[in-house]
């Protein structure tokens, strides 16, 4: 586990992210309090984060959302 300070970790944020990546655990710390723990992830939680899960997509009547609401404001 290594830490760094927010000043460090903000100058060279990708450099850490490569360390996560390859296992290291960080803590950031401001002030000598740690502010933030960054964990590599869990590789064997079979569920995607969040942010890319598929998403729902809507149409009506086979047109996309965007098209139907486009339409609508032409009326």
């Amino acid at each position: 586990m290594k830490r760094v300070t927010f000043t460090e970790f903000r100058k060279r944020a990708s450099g850490f992210f490569t360390e996560v990546e390859n296992g290291e655990t960080l803590l950031v710390l401001r002030h000598g309090k740690v502010i933030a723990e960054i964990i590599p992830p869990n590789h064997d939680d079979p569920r995607l984060p969040l942010w890319k899960s598929p998403r729902l997509r809507l149409s009506m009547n086979g047109l996309s959302l965007s098209k139907v609401i486009l339409e609508e404001r032409e009326d």
